[in-house]
Protein backbone atom coordinates (compact mmCIF):
# COMPACT_ATOMS: atom_id res chain seq x y z
CA UNK A 1 0.00 0.00 0.00
CA UNK A 2 1.07 3.34 -1.06
CA UNK A 3 1.91 6.22 1.56
CA UNK A 4 0.79 9.48 1.57
CA UNK A 5 4.67 10.48 0.76
CA UNK A 6 4.75 7.53 -2.31
CA UNK A 7 1.77 9.34 -3.73
CA UNK A 8 3.70 12.56 -3.27
CA UNK A 9 6.96 11.37 -4.41
CA UNK A 10 4.60 9.75 -7.65
CA UNK A 11 3.10 13.38 -8.34
CA UNK A 12 6.56 15.08 -8.62
CA UNK A 13 7.63 12.66 -10.68
CA UNK A 14 5.04 12.50 -13.27
CA UNK A 15 4.53 16.37 -13.16
CA UNK A 16 8.53 17.05 -13.92
CA UNK A 17 8.46 14.33 -16.99
CA UNK A 18 5.22 14.78 -18.31
CA UNK A 19 3.93 18.41 -17.40
CA UNK A 20 0.48 19.85 -15.35
CA UNK A 21 -1.65 18.48 -17.96
CA UNK A 22 -0.64 14.85 -17.10
CA UNK A 23 -1.21 15.04 -13.40
CA UNK A 24 -4.44 13.95 -12.89
CA UNK A 25 -5.50 11.36 -9.64
CA UNK A 26 -5.17 8.34 -12.02
CA UNK A 27 -1.81 9.03 -13.29
CA UNK A 28 -0.33 9.66 -9.80
CA UNK A 29 -1.83 6.49 -8.67
CA UNK A 30 -0.63 4.71 -12.05
CA UNK A 31 2.75 5.96 -11.34
CA UNK A 32 2.83 5.43 -7.33
CA UNK A 33 1.68 1.62 -8.37
CA UNK A 34 -1.54 1.48 -6.67
CA UNK A 35 -5.15 1.72 -7.86
CA UNK A 36 -6.85 4.61 -8.31
CA UNK A 37 -8.89 4.89 -5.91
CA UNK A 38 -5.94 4.67 -3.44
CA UNK A 39 -4.97 8.44 -2.98
CA UNK A 40 -8.20 8.89 -1.46
CA UNK A 41 -7.12 6.84 1.55
CA UNK A 42 -4.57 10.09 2.06
CA UNK A 43 -6.03 13.08 0.18
CA UNK A 44 -9.53 13.94 0.58
CA UNK A 45 -9.58 15.67 -2.96
CA UNK A 46 -7.49 15.66 -5.90
CA UNK A 47 -6.74 19.44 -4.96
CA UNK A 48 -5.45 17.98 -0.96
CA UNK A 49 -3.22 15.86 -3.56
CA UNK A 50 -1.68 18.90 -5.38
CA UNK A 51 -1.22 21.04 -2.88
CA UNK A 52 0.91 18.16 -1.29
CA UNK A 53 2.59 18.17 -4.34
CA UNK A 54 2.82 21.86 -4.70
CA UNK A 55 4.21 21.54 -1.59
CA UNK A 56 7.60 20.24 -2.49
CA UNK A 57 8.12 22.63 -4.89
CA UNK A 58 7.65 25.92 -2.53
CA UNK A 59 9.53 24.11 0.16
CA UNK A 60 12.21 23.59 -2.22
CA UNK A 61 12.11 27.01 -4.14
CA UNK A 62 12.17 28.56 -0.38
CA UNK A 63 15.29 26.80 -0.15
CA UNK A 64 17.03 28.92 -2.75
CA UNK A 65 14.72 32.22 -2.36
CA UNK A 66 14.38 33.08 1.65
CA UNK A 67 18.39 32.82 2.08
CA UNK A 68 18.74 34.58 -1.09
CA UNK A 69 16.51 36.97 0.43
CA UNK A 70 17.37 37.69 3.68
CA UNK A 71 21.22 38.03 2.86
CA UNK A 72 20.43 41.00 0.07
CA UNK A 73 22.11 44.14 1.23
CA UNK A 74 22.20 45.72 -2.22
CA UNK A 75 20.53 46.22 -5.28
CA UNK A 76 23.08 42.81 -6.17
CA UNK A 77 21.31 40.60 -3.65
CA UNK A 78 17.93 41.65 -4.53
CA UNK A 79 19.49 40.62 -8.31
CA UNK A 80 20.60 37.72 -7.29
CA UNK A 81 17.41 36.72 -5.06
CA UNK A 82 15.22 37.77 -8.29
CA UNK A 83 17.80 35.04 -10.35
CA UNK A 84 16.91 32.01 -7.81
CA UNK A 85 13.69 32.84 -8.27
CA UNK A 86 13.94 32.47 -11.95
CA UNK A 87 16.67 29.51 -12.17
CA UNK A 88 14.12 27.08 -10.37
CA UNK A 89 11.26 28.64 -12.89
CA UNK A 90 13.60 27.82 -15.56
CA UNK A 91 15.22 24.31 -14.52
CA UNK A 92 11.68 23.11 -13.20
CA UNK A 93 8.99 24.75 -15.46
CA UNK A 94 6.22 22.26 -14.69
CA UNK A 95 6.97 22.37 -10.97
CA UNK A 96 6.91 26.48 -11.06
CA UNK A 97 3.66 26.61 -13.20
CA UNK A 98 1.88 24.35 -10.61
CA UNK A 99 2.76 26.70 -7.57
CA UNK A 100 1.75 29.28 -8.93
CA UNK A 101 -1.64 27.90 -10.34
CA UNK A 102 -3.51 29.48 -7.13
CA UNK A 103 -6.65 28.63 -9.27
CA UNK A 104 -5.72 24.89 -8.77
CA UNK A 105 -4.61 25.42 -5.16
CA UNK A 106 -7.11 26.96 -3.68
CA UNK A 107 -8.46 25.70 -0.36
CA UNK A 108 -5.76 22.62 -1.27
CA UNK A 109 -4.08 22.97 1.92
CA UNK A 110 -0.28 22.60 2.63
CA UNK A 111 -0.39 26.60 3.87
CA UNK A 112 1.30 27.47 0.57
CA UNK A 113 0.11 30.57 1.19
CA UNK A 114 2.08 31.03 4.50
CA UNK A 115 5.22 30.30 2.79
CA UNK A 116 5.10 32.22 -0.43
CA UNK A 117 3.59 35.40 1.73
CA UNK A 118 6.50 35.42 3.46
CA UNK A 119 8.54 36.19 0.45
CA UNK A 120 7.09 38.77 -0.02
CA UNK A 121 7.61 40.62 3.02
CA UNK A 122 11.01 39.39 2.56
CA UNK A 123 11.29 40.72 -0.86
CA UNK A 124 9.87 44.41 0.80
CA UNK A 125 11.94 44.21 3.85
CA UNK A 126 15.72 43.79 1.45
CA UNK A 127 14.24 46.45 -1.14
CA UNK A 128 13.83 49.16 2.38
CA UNK A 129 17.47 47.48 3.35
CA UNK A 130 18.45 48.93 0.04
CA UNK A 131 16.67 52.35 -0.10
CA UNK A 132 16.67 53.09 3.24
CA UNK A 133 13.74 53.65 3.92
CA UNK A 134 10.61 51.63 4.32
CA UNK A 135 9.14 50.43 1.02
CA UNK A 136 5.66 50.48 -0.25
CA UNK A 137 4.02 47.07 -0.61
CA UNK A 138 3.40 48.25 -4.04
CA UNK A 139 6.02 48.71 -4.84
CA UNK A 140 7.34 45.28 -3.60
CA UNK A 141 5.03 44.18 -5.91
CA UNK A 142 5.71 45.85 -9.10
CA UNK A 143 8.94 44.44 -8.42
CA UNK A 144 7.44 41.02 -7.76
CA UNK A 145 5.58 40.87 -10.96
CA UNK A 146 8.08 42.01 -12.93
CA UNK A 147 10.34 39.23 -11.96
CA UNK A 148 7.87 36.93 -11.90
CA UNK A 149 7.02 37.64 -15.88
CA UNK A 150 10.71 37.14 -16.38
CA UNK A 151 10.36 33.80 -15.22
CA UNK A 152 7.29 32.93 -17.15
CA UNK A 153 8.43 34.32 -20.33
CA UNK A 154 12.68 32.16 -19.37
CA UNK A 155 10.73 29.36 -18.32
CA UNK A 156 8.57 28.62 -21.43
CA UNK A 157 10.57 30.27 -23.86
CA UNK A 158 8.52 32.55 -24.61
CA UNK A 159 11.09 35.75 -24.99
CA UNK A 160 11.22 35.18 -28.75
CA UNK A 161 7.31 35.13 -29.43
CA UNK A 162 6.78 38.09 -26.65
CA UNK A 163 9.40 40.33 -27.72
CA UNK A 164 11.01 40.06 -30.82
CA UNK A 165 14.12 42.08 -31.11
CA UNK A 166 15.25 41.00 -27.64
CA UNK A 167 16.50 37.38 -29.45
CA UNK A 168 19.79 37.89 -28.48
CA UNK A 169 19.31 37.52 -24.72
CA UNK A 170 16.61 34.98 -25.55
CA UNK A 171 18.18 32.27 -23.11
CA UNK A 172 19.98 34.25 -20.47
CA UNK A 173 17.79 36.43 -17.99
CA UNK A 174 20.11 38.60 -16.11
CA UNK A 175 20.44 41.72 -18.00
CA UNK A 176 16.36 41.73 -17.57
CA UNK A 177 16.68 41.39 -14.07
CA UNK A 178 19.27 43.61 -13.89
CA UNK A 179 17.44 46.27 -15.72
CA UNK A 180 14.05 45.75 -13.41
CA UNK A 181 15.80 45.60 -10.17
CA UNK A 182 17.83 48.71 -11.17
CA UNK A 183 14.27 50.54 -12.31
CA UNK A 184 12.35 49.05 -9.27
CA UNK A 185 15.13 49.24 -6.40
CA UNK A 186 15.48 52.65 -5.32
CA UNK A 187 19.53 53.17 -3.56
CA UNK A 188 19.67 54.68 -0.07
CA UNK A 189 18.96 58.46 -0.74
CA UNK A 190 17.31 58.51 -4.12
CA UNK A 191 14.10 59.45 -2.75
Amino acid sequence: MATKDDLVDAGVRLLERDGLAELTLRTIAREAGVSHGAPRRHFPTYAALLGAVARRGVDDLDALLAPALKRARGATGVRNAAQAYVDFAMQRPDMFELITRHDLLEGAGGELRGVTASWFDSLRAAMSRVSGREVEPVDALSLWAGVHGVAVLFSRRAVEAAAPGATSGADDPAPALARLVDALVPAAGAR
